[in-house]
């Protein structure tokens, strides 16, 4: 994880979940995260949209320039993005181990934004396929972000984490979805 929001996330995360799989969504204090907010996310699972968002922060929405929040996550995501994006989002929900994922966004004007993706499993009333969590950040916030909208979010890379305390195994780890050829695509394995 590149990103310092991604990191403290992440280890927010695993502090709540205690050694389980994944903590409950009603562990959740917004207070103790209030500074990372701004870039985090909610998806609901199923519904009327296969990944619908619950709640986005308001850097997230800045950078779209728009609500994301009732809307498929999938959204601002080019079509041909869809199936490798459900099968990341599909995996950390089947598994419970979460991923990190480099997005590039784009401006209708050609501006390019590196992202960093995290998406990490939540418990809900003791549903495991009910919700996600996850950020969506930036490392350097440039002058123009949140004037010029990210108008399309292109997934280039996926790598699966795995949990301290978790054992390795490989059956809990959902392959990377398929990206086409000239992209990097990282395989679950080695350091964590």
């Amino acid at each position: 994880m590149k990103n310092a929001a991604t990191r403290a996330l992440y280890g927010y995360w695993d502090r709540l979940r205690a050694g389980r799989a994944a903590p409950e969504r009603s562990d959740l204090d917004p207070g103790a995260i209030r500074t990372l907010l701004g870039d985090v996310f909610i998806l609901e699972i199923g519904g009327q949209a296969r990944h619908g968002v619950r709640l986005a922060g308001t850097r997230i929405c800045a950078l779209l320039g728009r609500e994301w929040r009732s809307l498929p996550f999938s959204e601002p995501f080019a079509p041909g993005e869809w199936p490798g994006l459900h099968a990341l989002l599909d995996g950390v929900c089947a598994t419970a181990v979460p991923a990190v994922a480099g997005v590039v966004g784009e401006t209708h004007d050609g501006r390019r934004l590196d992202l960093e993706l995290l998406v990490l499993p939540l418990r809900h009333r003791g549903r495991t396929h009910a919700r996600l969590l996850g950020s969506l950040c930036c490392e350097n916030w440039p002058y123009w972000a949140g004037q010029v909208p990210l108008t399309r979010l292109q997934l280039v890379s996926v790598r699966h984490l795995t949990p301290a305390g978790r054992p390795e195994e490989p059956d809990l780890v959902s392959p990377a979805p398929r990206l086409p050829l000239g992209r990097l695509r990282l395989l679950p394995g080695g350091r964590a």
